[in-house]
């Protein structure tokens, strides 16, 4: 279950890390970049649930309440806010909010780094 984990959480930083900068570097919002944002969240959440399954059955006693945990929670939240509010600005068709859009997703990709890289850090050995 592992691998799997693993490879949800990577296409996750794959699908994520390019719908943001895909439109960051266009400079305008479009539809296909809401459809790798959600992807992204999709693995994401996927490979955190079958990651949280795995420390949950192990031995170990494993807290949510640790800086990755706390970190992680508000990634998947801000990447469903992300998506939620790319849809809204996609059905207004509002074209300031659409080419400014770009800003708020900067700060939700950095942000979901966080728990990306230090539960990669924290597992390696």
């Amino acid at each position: 279950m592992l691998i799997y984990a693993i490879v949800f959480i990577t296409l996750a930083l794959v699908f994520y890390t390019i719908g943001v900068w895909s439109e960051k570097l266009q400079g305008t919002l479009k539809p296909w970049h809401l459809g790798l944002f959600l992807l992204g969240l999709v693995c994401d959440t996927t490979g955190t649930l079958l990651m949280e399954s795995i420390a949950s059955s192990s031995y170990a006693v494993v807290s949510g309440f640790n800086l990755h945990g706390i970190t992680g929670v508000i990634a998947i939240a801000l990447m469903l806010i992300h998506a939620i509010w790319a849809a809204v600005v996609l059905i207004r068709k509002d074209e300031n909010m659409i080419l400014k859009f770009h800003k708020f997703s900067i700060i939700v990709w950095i942000i979901w780094l966080l728990p990306f890289i230090s539960g990669a850090m924290s597992h390696m050995n």
